[in-house]
């Protein structure tokens, strides 16, 4: 009888040691999933911050176009000349990039140009002569792009009557993270010093698109 309970003893212990190794083992592989999610977030929050400064690239970028640029005199307070509805894609590689504004019942400029392509968005440093590295290690996989959107200000001057016209641009910038597919899209306002205006002079109205792709892809279905 004892030999039968000394049996059963160890049997239960036997069960009771698998069932802690089977709670064990679940613990570490629930610890091991954890470990590597927030690996992989930590991964996509920093292509993501790479993507950001690269956009953040472009946007300085084109504000040098519009100051320092070999082509800086197109970016006149009062002149349109460049300015295109194709964004420069069938005019000479000078007005590549240059967008007139759309109409207000249209769907936006920024909305509809491909900012990916070479044939209608500007890269870093085409016209500024700038460089920025990418393609290994910490660096984008790609140059970041932007458009310049020509938007007009119209100012009445109450003594005589006329319309007082100037103009300000809409820039649109896309940088690339250690992924193409990675991508954010900022957008901000830029006016360049000359005439007087109430519009600010320099950077103002920063903002990011979080579903330009989106917005990009359903104007081209229309």
């Amino acid at each position: 009888m004892k030999c039968v309970n000394r049996h059963r003893q160890h049997g239960a212990s036997l069960i009771v040691s698998l069932l802690m190794l089977i709670a064990v083992a679940m613990l570490s592989t629930s610890a091991a999933q954890i470990a590597l999610q927030d690996e992989k977030a930590s991964r996509n929050d920093s292509d993501r911050q790479v993507a950001m400064q690269a956009a953040e690239a472009a946007l300085s970028d084109a504000e040098r176009d519009i100051e320092k640029s070999s082509r800086s005199r197109i970016f006149a307070p009062d002149s349109m000349e460049g300015f295109s509805a194709d964004c420069g894609s069938a005019q000479a590689d000078l007005y590549l990039g240059l967008c007139l504004h759309a109409a207000l019942a249209q769907v936006p400029v920024w909305q509809t140009v491909d900012l990916m392509s070479d044939a209608e968005s500007v890269a870093y440093g085409h016209f500024t002569e700038r460089h920025l590295q990418t393609g290994a290690g910490l660096l984008p996989a790609r140059l970041p792009r932007y458009v310049i959107e020509l938007i007009s200000f119209i100012k009445r001057d109450e003594a005589t009557g006329k319309d007082d016209i100037t103009y300000f641009y809409r820039i649109t910038a896309i940088g690339f993270g250690l992924r193409e597919t990675t991508q954010v899209v900022l957008q901000t306002f830029y006016r360049k010093a000359g005439k007087d205006s109430i519009v600010p002079t320099g950077r103002f109205g920063r903002r990011e698109i979080p579903n330009w792709k989106e917005l990009h892809d359903a104007s081209a279905k229309t």
